[in-house]
């Protein structure tokens, strides 16, 4: 007769958890053994950088931790109590800090013109043919070469841009001031989608819509704020969230709710009713009205959180679509890159992956402030446009709490009983978890003068979080081992 063993571990039935390869698991159920995969992952993927870099980080005295965590929730706290107004549309030039007649400002990290992609060098075609310093693609692209223009990021002079992001002296811009914190942003007027200056077409069609904004449509907005008051975006946003946009790719309440706000504005103004006809069927038409709102409230938000101290919070994502880059609230002016990444999507009729853009645009200032990507629970419909089906709305948004810091007290999403967005993107817990940012996205064609061929779902490259973190710990390392 077999002993029985005095050992429990061998009386019981084996249970096994798994922390090893696939296989291992494998060869233990080949024995008839009950197995646990759990979901893990070694820190920063094994990344020996990044792994040294959180190891010093955990090793810094309590009381630099607790400064830590205190610069965090100061992060937190003007993030959620920004309160972006629209007060005024004018032209660039008068209130753009910076702008001059051949600066040509653009989305995402610095670049040049011979690393600039196809979407944003038609971008600039189409910026300087509208501004009369050419009047051919020809000519636009050797004055670009030329070094007679300056090139600067829209994030540079407090403004953003969808996509390609081109702006210029001319162009008509939302005038956006956080009046908890006194800074202002600003951002053109939306387009509308297909063959569009942002997306990097230049057609006749597409000046001829440009200088209809800038001479018509500006001046009437601006008339139409000044006879109306500001519009309260924080109020717009947390309304449209409850109505099924998340403030990135899907914006239909949101336009819908400025429409309503304007509207009468435009109609009792003194503007003539052809012109004040053209303007509301211009900005019924285009869903994505609201988009060129949601971006400056958005970079209103995280501007004031630009220079604290020790905070490990992300004060800005950008992509030109050559570079995706980062910036962290305790290293202001900092840049950190590594190549845009494509973009898993659909595609309109005749196009397909190979014709599409990298990832592109200051867009996606909407998920660093909490909105667009890490709200789509709010918008299941999102999925009819970027792919995907509604759990994963549901399901990538749930992910975010993972990565960032606080929960919004006004963004709140219906579906998750009313939770707060997730908001304050931590970069130790990005390189931690292996949790990338979720992000919701255009696409352009990869060549200039085309425009828009899908949209979708895109990861950026996790190189920009570890590079940023080593950076992080490389500059506070000293200060901490000392004590703070």
């Amino acid at each position: 007769m077999a002993e029985t063993s005095p050992l429990p571990l061998f009386r019981d039935q084996l249970r096994v958890v798994n922390l090893g390869l696939p296989s291992f698991a494998d060869d233990v159920r080949a024995q008839g053994v009950s197995v646990v995969d759990p979901a893990w992952a070694p820190p920063a993927a094994g990344d020996a950088r990044a792994v040294a870099a959180l190891h010093e980080l955990l090793s810094w005295p309590e009381a630099v931790r607790a400064r830590i965590r205190q610069a965090n929730q100061e992060a937190a706290r003007r993030l959620v109590a920004a309160q972006p107004f629209a007060v005024r549309v004018r032209p660039a030039r008068e209130v753009v800090p910076g702008m001059h007649s051949k600066l040509v400002l653009h989305a995402g990290p610095p670049v040049t013109w011979e690393r600039m992609c196809g979407p944003m060098r038609g971008g600039v075609i189409g910026a300087l043919m509208l501004e009369g310093l050419a009047s051919t693609r020809e000519q636009a692209e050797t004055l670009a070469a030329s070094g007679e223009i300056e090139f600067s990021p829209c994030h540079h002079h407090g403004s953003v841009g969808p996509m390609a992001g081109i702006m210029t002296a001319s162009m008509p811009v939302w005038v956006l001031e956080n009046r908890a914190f006194g800074n202002k942003a600003y951002c053109t007027l939306n387009e509308g989608l297909g063959k569009v200056l942002r997306y990097g077409a230049f057609s006749e069609e597409v000046l001829t819509r440009l200088r209809w904004m800038r001479d018509e449509l500006g001046p009437a907005l601006d008339q139409a704020l000044l006879a109306r008051g500001p519009l309260d975006l924080r109020s717009i946003v947390a309304q449209a969230l409850q109505m099924g946009d998340e403030g990135h790719n899907r914006n239909r309440a949101g336009t819908s709710l400025v429409l309503r706000a304007l509207g009468p504005a435009l109609v009792e103004s003194e503007l003539p009713r052809e012109a004040v006809a053209r303007i509301l069927r211009f900005m019924d038409g285009n869903d994505h009205f609201f988009l060129n709102l949601t971006m400056p409230a958005c970079k209103s938000a995280v501007d004031p959180i630009s220079d604290i101290p020790f905070s490990t919070v992300i004060s800005t994502m950008a992509r030109n679509g050559t570079d995706f880059g980062v910036r962290l609230a305790s290293l202001p002016g900092r840049w950190f890159t590594a190549e845009a990444s494509l973009v898993d999507g659909l595609y309109l009729p005749g196009f397909s992956a190979a014709d599409a853009a990298r990832d592109i645009g200051d867009s996606v200032i909407t998920e660093t402030a909490g909105i667009g990507g890490f709200a789509m629970a709010a918008a299941p419909a999102i999925v009819r446009f970027v792919g995907g089906r509604a759990s994963d709305a549901l399901r990538l948004t749930s992910q975010m709490y993972d990565i960032t810091i606080a929960e919004h007290d006004a963004y709140q999403i219906p579906a998750l009983d009313f939770r707060g967005t997730p908001t304050g993107i931590d970069v130790v817990r990005v390189v931690e978890t292996g949790i990338l940012p979720v992000v919701n996205t255009g696409i352009a064609h990869k060549e200039p003068g085309v425009g828009m061929v899908g949209a979708g779902l895109v990861k950026p490259p996790v190189a920009c979080f570890r590079d940023a973190l080593v950076a992080y710990v490389d500059a506070h390392g000293p200060r901490a081992r000392m004590g703070g």
